[in-house]
């Protein structure tokens, strides 16, 4: 059964901070609680990240995953190469200019492999959300700053 999880906010920095911390994968554990590790195994043409493997535990849960992203310039979709927990993830952040910052939002879906309470599943939908909110909203004001 697929998961999803979906959240909207704003964050004080343009556009095109937004999108150079989400381009820097290999930063997600700076800021994302969630990841362990993250390492780019190959770029598109253009320099972008295009598989990534990382490592990954949330609700008790760990797991080796490898990810692969596609990007616009104001979009960074990934989906599930592989994983031993997840059958299928997909996951959106779409960014647009709001006065001198930024609107975010996020989509995330997932569906797994093995049965897990119904209590792990929201917690886990809920950390997902406020990582995407709080960390993101938190490096790229940081970033901004510099």
């Amino acid at each position: 059964m697929a998961v999803n999880a979906k959240t909207e906010f704003d964050v004080a920095a343009p556009p095109s901070v937004v999108m150079e911390v989400l381009m820097d994968v290999e930063a997600l554990p700076d800021w994302s609680s969630a990841h362990k590790a993250a390492k780019i195994v190959s770029e598109h043409e253009d320099g972008t990240p295009d598989q990534v493997s990382m490592t990954v535990s949330a609700v008790g849960v760990n797991d080796d995953q490898t990810v692969s992203y596609v990007w616009t310039d104001n979009t960074c979709t990934w989906d599930l190469v592989e994983s031993k927990m997840l059958a299928s993830q997909h996951g959106v952040y779409t960014v647009t200019p709001n006065g001198d910052g930024s609107h975010v939002d996020f989509e995330l879906e997932i569906d797994l492999k093995v049965k897990l309470p119904g209590m792990l599943i929201k917690r886990g939908q809920k950390t997902a959300v406020e990582t995407a909110k709080k960390g993101l909203t938190a490096e790229c004001e940081r970033r901004a700053k510099l």
